[in-house]
């Protein structure tokens, strides 16, 4: 099963993940990036990859 991994030392809260995948990421009030969910189903995985890729500083990686 793939994982999300985030590096939040590279995180600037830019909001793509979620905007692509909102049912897996989320930014809070202060917009720092919350997983919402670390193990999407195989289903889900272009989806999620896709918005893992779009992160514009790398802070995101899908391990699996």
């Amino acid at each position: 099963m793939p994982r999300i991994v985030v590096d939040y030392g590279k995180c600037e809260g830019l909001g793509m993940c979620e905007a692509m995948a909102s049912d897996y990421f989320e930014l809070d009030d202060d917009e720092q990036m919350h997983v919402l969910d670390e193990n999407p189903p195989e289903a889900d995985r272009g989806h999620v990859h896709a918005a893992v890729q779009a992160c514009p500083v790398l802070a995101l990686t899908l391990e699996g």
